[in-house]
């Protein structure tokens, strides 16, 4: 599996930390709402095999961050939910523009701009980003196309 920028497992935070991801483990979908709310991702998933039609897991092959955010959820990526909290109400899409997608940029900023402890936040997505190298899942290209800006 290709591995996504270390910087989705912050805007998962996001995602979680703003009820932004509604699950439904019986229909085995869940759906994503991006940042600024202009757009709604799905998520699904059979077995070990991921797909998502969020521009990152759709054109790049890796689990974007509605991928991360589902895995999370459901309890095949941890989640600390104290250092979640920290990326509460953040417009994703605007900072990752100001920042032109470099988004290592983006998460400086934020940790600056609100005084957060590097230290703290870097140990917990760390250890997220490691199980994701361990992760046995397949990401797929879905049916669905991302949707429309």
């Amino acid at each position: 599996m290709k591995l996504p920028p270390i910087e989705k497992i912050h805007e998962a935070y996001s995602a979680i930390t703003d009820n932004r991801v509604s699950i439904s483990e019986s229909d085995c979908q869940a759906t994503v709402a991006s940042s600024n709310g202009a757009k709604n991702y799905t998520v699904t998933w059979s077995e070990n095999i991921y797909s998502s039609n969020d521009s990152a897991t759709y054109w790049q092959g890796y689990p974007g961050y509605p991928v991360i955010a589902v895995l999370m959820l459901r309890e095949k990526l941890t989640l600390n939910r104290e250092v979640a909290a920290l990326f509460a109400d953040i417009n994703w899409t605007e900072l990752n523009d100001i920042y032109k997608r470099d988004y290592s940029k983006a998460v400086v900023a934020i940790i600056q701009e609100r005084e957060l402890d590097a230290v703290i936040i870097n140990s917990a997505v760390n250890k997220v980003y490691d199980e994701i190298k361990e992760l046995d899942i397949v990401i797929k290209r879905g049916s669905l196309k991302p949707p429309k800006n």
